[in-house]
């Protein structure tokens, strides 16, 4: 292995197959060594993909293993510093070292992470409490979880000038026994299934667009007969590969079908998808659709990457939200399923729920519409004139009126 650095309080050596191991050492080193995991496997449940994740662990050695996070950044401005410890408190943590030093570079997928929590603190000590502890999934106890509720609402509109509707959205609840279709807005009881909500929007000639959407929502039923082979202890990581393997499976399939047909030819679709299972949302997406997370006590957050050029200069903090929204390329994706695209690599994390939390699934047409202020205000505070309607038919409806040239679909979820 080889050595990254040598100080008093740890050793830091890099693995030939680049995972980084921490060993701890000196005044205080187990109580920085459990916090620094805590911390870690905290932001892991809350969704949070620019820190490292928890591999391995020595609890008698004080060893620390640890996903690589790229080169240690060696100048970045004040205020580009600012925005990354700002995004980090967004989900529950505030890094008590936070400087240049704990700042490196991904270079793979060009996002800036922080490194070195051994002193963080979790702002949400309630919220702490379930995070994971040890090597092995929590489970949640059955009789709170059936103290929860979702409530959805979910709208599609083709917009003022689109003949045709290239967005689709579904809403499946499902257990051992039975697979369900939902209505687009609904409120009951979690019992004893699963939920899956999801917005895809396709792209094509002529009516390929309409069916590359469909056929992407279409394959979720391919979950279903996995998902309980998992033990309860294993369904994050089970659930996880699920996904992936969804996604790679309809690239996979619109690809084929995209050179098979001249009327198909680089058909495509994006997918943003959230899955409700034993206390957790678990989430995937790909393109440029979006999930926002709402919790009851902190501001909104968009968790899933925009698949864009200008969506990388964004999170890098080259250019700002109005700039993004006025940049001639915003639209042009640099991942979607099918569309010519030789790989995907989708957007999959999870994060505790939590009652009070609230999901906003959309695609571009309500985001080319609507500021992200505007979304929070409207699902927070909605005007009174629509304050009766469902969440969703509220955004749909707003940022139809506001721009309109293209297909909006929405979801709204809550937990209660």
């Amino acid at each position: 292995m080889q050595e990254a650095k040598d100080t008093a309080r740890a050793l830091v050596r890099i693995g030939y197959d680049g995972t980084v191991h921490k060993l701890f050492r000196a005044k205080d080193a187990r109580e920085r060594f459990e916090n620094e995991i805590r911390v870690l496997k905290y932001l892991e449940e809350r969704g949070c993909d620019f820190v490292p994740r928890v591999l391995d662990y020595n609890s008698e050695k004080l060893e620390l293993v640890t996903s690589n996070c790229g080169a240690r950044v060696q100048q970045i401005t004040d205020e580009k510093l600012k925005q990354i410890f700002d995004e980090l408190e967004a989900y529950g943590v505030r890094h008590d070292d936070p400087y240049l030093r704990n700042i490196t570079y991904r270079a793979q997928d060009g996002r800036f992470c922080v490194i070195d929590f051994e002193f963080a603190t979790i702002l949400d000590e309630e919220a702490a409490a379930s995070a994971v502890s040890s090597g092995e999934q929590r489970v949640i106890p059955a009789e709170q979880l059936k103290e929860l509720f979702l409530k959805w609402s979910g709208t599609t509109d083709p917009g003022k000038f689109r003949p045709n509707n290239e967005d689709a959205f579904i809403a499946v609840a499902f257990n051992m026994e039975e697979f369900i279709y939902l209505a687009s807005r609904g409120d009951v009881p979690v019992g004893d299934f699963d939920y899956i909500f999801a917005v895809s929007d396709g792209m094509g000639g002529e009516r390929s667009g309409e069916f590359a959407s469909k056929l992407a929502l279409d394959n979720i039923t391919r979950l279903m007969s996995r998902r309980f082979q998992f033990s309860p202890a294993h369904n994050q990581s089970g659930i996880q590969d699920c996904l992936e393997e969804l996604f790679q499976g309809i690239h996979r399939q619109l690809t084929t079908l995209g050179q098979s047909y001249d009327e198909g030819h680089n058909m495509g679709a994006t997918m943003s998808l959230v899955w409700y299972c034993a206390g957790y949302i678990h989430f995937g997406h790909i393109g440029d659709s979006r999930i926002y997370y709402l919790p009851p006590d902190g501001p909104m957050t968009q968790i899933t990457d925009d698949h864009t050029h200008v969506g990388w200069l964004k999170r890098q903090g080259k250019i700002n939200e109005r700039e993004a929204r006025m940049h001639p390329r915003k639209n042009v994706l640099a991942q979607a399923l099918g569309a010519g695209n030789q790989f995907v690599n989708p957007h999959i994390g999870a994060i505790r729920a939590r009652k009070g939390d609230r999901f906003l699934l959309c695609t571009d047409g309500v985001t080319d519409g609507l500021w992200d202020r505007a979304l929070e205000d409207l699902l927070r505070n909605p005007p009174s004139d629509v304050a009766g309607m469902p969440p969703s038919q509220v955004v749909v409806q707003t940022a139809i009126a506001e721009n309109g040239r293209d297909n909006a679909t929405a979801i709204s979820l809550e937990i209660h």
